[in-house]
């Protein structure tokens, strides 16, 4: 009986520090611990970019703003334009980052393509390069 006495403790304790340890934390997102933005914040920040942009659109263009961290490792290679639906420019001068797409198992087909360095011009796709719409994003 007291081996289950002193399992339940420590399930207890354990339970204890972890939701000290959350208090703790900053609120943000868990994964990429970026800070949650206020309300306000939000909305001013999307605010400056086109009403058809889905909210993880914005928080990629926030990434790209900020140079940083991205969540997957082809974000920030050379976007070839093989499809050459965007202008031609030399090798290099585009890159890509993907746009989160809630409930995909992998990276979606939605993605951010940026030209020049830093970027000048911003394209989006929903359907992984089939289409692009230009943005222009206020800073």
């Amino acid at each position: 009986m007291a081996k289950w006495i002193r399992l339940a403790a420590l399930l207890l304790l354990a339970f204890l520090a972890a939701e000290w340890w959350s208090a703790r934390a900053p609120a943000g997102d868990p994964v990429s611990g970026v800070p949650a933005e206020s309300p306000s914040a939000a909305a001013e920040s999307s605010a400056r970019y086109p009403s058809f942009l889905p909210p993880e659109a914005i928080s990629t263009l926030e990434l790209i703003g900020r140079g940083g961290p991205f969540p997957y490792d082809r974000d920030g290679t050379t976007f070839q334009n093989r499809e050459r639906l965007l202008p031609e420019r030399p090798r290099g001068y585009y890159r890509e980052y993907t746009v989160e797409t809630p409930g995909s198992r992998d990276r979606g087909a939605r993605r951010i393509v940026t030209g020049g360095q830093p970027p000048e011009v911003y394209y989006y796709t929903d359907d992984h390069y089939r289409s692009f719409r230009q943005l222009e994003v206020g800073r």
